[in-house]
């Protein structure tokens, strides 16, 4: 909420007003670096970074866990920017407060259901422990035993889900901008490719299969330029980034 309401949300309607031919430019900034963070990630499962085994410095878990949080904090700062600009950019116009109290609201949306979900998704094994042991009927302990058994492989699931969306998005979000400065040729390849595989399709798959296809060409473009990304992110930015926000 922080990062939507009181650094998002003012920064969005600034530049609305003042700087409105800014928003393509910073959308598409967004949408690189979460072509990056997927690469990255499909990187690092190929390319493991091995965590030193030292018997007199134990792995310090919770230091992990604080940069795992950081990490997540920033990528929902990078996604609720493209979510909050794309939102504005969809309000019909209006006056300046109408349009901010629509963004507020759809940040308040945003963070209810997506927090709202992770929070149960955290919580859930601690629940089916819960039912295991304490449930009165043996159905209820054995869907205890199952939400734990189960949710490591669908958190799992989760994260290729994941990783797969911030490549569509991301690829999306630099298309269609390339498109809007001027930039056509990769927009009108995706859909021609996307339009013949959807109509060489049964007339009830075609619009299914078109929207498909496109989704998957936006994700192979999003990791092709991610991993482009990945040597100036390690390189460049993320040691600027840590020089500048480590204190």
């Amino acid at each position: 909420l922080f990062n939507k309401l009181v650094i998002l949300l003012p920064i969005a309607m600034l530049l609305n007003v003042f700087a409105p031919w800014l928003l393509s430019p910073l959308l598409m900034i967004g949408g690189g670096y979460l072509c990056y963070e997927g690469a990255e990630k499909i990187w690092h499962l190929f390319h493991p970074t091995p965590i030193p085994v030292d018997a007199d410095n134990p792995i310090d878990h919770a230091h992990l866990e604080k940069q795992r949080v950081a990490g997540a904090i920033k990528t929902d700062f990078i996604l609720s920017a493209e979510i909050m600009t794309i939102s504005l950019a969809a309000i019909p116009p209006s006056n300046f407060w109408m349009e901010a109290a629509t963004l507020a609201t759809v940040a308040v949306i945003i963070t209810v259901a997506v927090y709202g979900s992770v929070a149960v998704i955290v919580k859930m094994d601690d629940l089916g422990l819960a039912m295991a042991n304490g449930g009165r009927l043996s159905l209820t302990r054995a869907m205890g035993r199952g939400l734990v058994k189960g949710m490591p492989g669908f958190l799992r699931l989760l994260t290729v889900v994941g990783t797969a969306a911030m490549l569509w998005v991301g690829g999306s979000i630099i298309v269609h901008g390339l498109e809007e400065m001027g930039v056509a040729a990769p927009a009108h390849i995706i859909h021609d490719i996307a339009y013949a595989v959807g109509h060489s399709m049964p007339e009830a798959l075609t619009a299914a299969t078109e929207w498909m296809t496109k989704a998957a060409i936006d994700g192979v473009f999003g990791l092709v330029l991610g991993l482009l990304l990945i040597p100036l992110g390690e390189k460049v930015v993320t040691p600027l980034w840590r020089k500048t926000f480590s204190k």
